[in-house]
């Protein structure tokens, strides 16, 4: 996105309402995916795996692009029950032009499986480096939880709920700007929804409750999330290994504030960490402007933010297109057979 696009002389607002415009005219329109799976590029890596399939590095084989690879195996889908849940992804991803949100490049399928290819983006995930230094400074916390604010208030103006904010699915690009990414359990509400879905440590009380609910659920991961930049661990991470236990905590709203956040800080995270919906932010009569413009976010130069010109906190180390040393190590595993058949083919004539 050309950064003269946030002109700090046009009002953010305006902006917004175009962003808004050019994802739902993206949204409505669905071409179905060419049927030659990655045929046209090389797999280099395996940057990362999960239960629906894994992530690669991929190169053209008529050119010099590198980009990611996330494939899906309709098999999974199927047997998950989450066939709703990629079409959905795909449409949101295809969608989005923002900053700090990652969007499609192009979309395939084969046989067994459906293919997300998209932007490259090899600083690896914000966790693997937080991991690494274990605790983040409230400077730095505030430089990476500022852009993920832009990112939900963006997702939120498209009447998109995002549902699934943690570190992992926060990527570092080349430049140690933020990219938020895995789109799975995004979905465009107008009003309310009551889908469970989300990961435990970061699931809000109404989630847990089976409550109909909107926005604010991503307002209160993003008290996790936070949370967790500073304090090196998130608030309910101590109960973690009784699910049910935990989730009473989060009902409750028990957590200890750590004593060396700031002023600003604890009140902010307590009031995003708010069982109460009429007093948590963003929730509020004033909306996400209760957080935008809050205390310890009063240092935050919004637009230069938008147009990449502050120095980030830390820039990851990365020699070539194929360096893969900022993502954990995967064995590439055995290549299974393709199936001589198209698997699925009704589920997923869409996609």
């Amino acid at each position: 996105m050309d950064a003269q696009y946030f002109s700090p002389k046009v009002d953010y607002g305006v902006i917004l309402d175009k962003l808004k415009d050019e994802f739902n005219k993206k949204f409505v329109r669905n071409t179905p995916s060419p049927s030659c799976g990655l045929d046209n590029f090389i797999i280099k890596a395996t940057l990362g795996a999960g239960s629906f399939g894994k992530v690669q590095l991929i190169k053209e084989k008529e050119g010099d692009n590198y980009y990611a690879s996330k494939q899906l195996s309709k098999d999974q889908i199927i047997k998950t029950k989450q066939v709703s849940h990629v079409m959905s992804e795909k449409k949101v991803l295809n969608s989005m032009c923002f900053p700090f949100t990652v969007n499609l490049v192009s979309s395939f399928k084969d046989n067994d499986s459906l293919y997300l290819v998209l932007p490259l983006i090899m600083g690896g995930e914000l966790f693997t480096y937080h991991r690494k230094v274990r605790k983040f400074s409230e400077k730095q916390a505030r430089f990476y939880a500022a852009q993920v604010f832009l990112a939900l208030e963006y997702l939120h103006y498209c009447s998109l709920l995002y549902r699934d904010l943690k570190p992992e699915n926060i990527m570092l690009d080349k430049n140690g700007y933020l990219k938020v990414t895995d789109f799975g359990f995004a979905k465009k509400v107008e009003t309310r929804t009551m889908t469970l879905c989300g990961t435990p440590e970061y699931l809000p009380p109404e989630i847990i409750q089976s409550k109909p609910y909107g926005t604010s659920v991503d307002w209160w991961a993003f008290g996790v999330l936070i949370y967790e930049f500073v304090a090196g661990h998130s608030p309910f991470a101590t109960h973690s290994r009784d699910v049910m236990v935990m989730y009473n905590k989060i009902c409750e709203g028990d957590y200890k504030m750590p004593s060396a956040f700031s002023g600003p800080l604890r009140h902010l995270v307590d009031h995003l960490l708010q069982v109460d919906l009429s007093k948590r932010f963003g929730n509020l009569i004033g909306g996400n402007k209760d957080i935008k413009n809050h205390e310890w976010f009063k240092e935050v130069e919004w637009i230069p933010l938008l147009n990449q010109t502050i120095q980030p906190p830390y820039t990851p180390t990365i020699s070539n297109a194929e360096d893969i040393s900022n993502f954990d190590k995967h064995s590439e595993g055995k290549q299974k057979p393709k199936s001589k058949t198209v698997k699925h083919e009704e589920a997923f004539v869409d996609f």
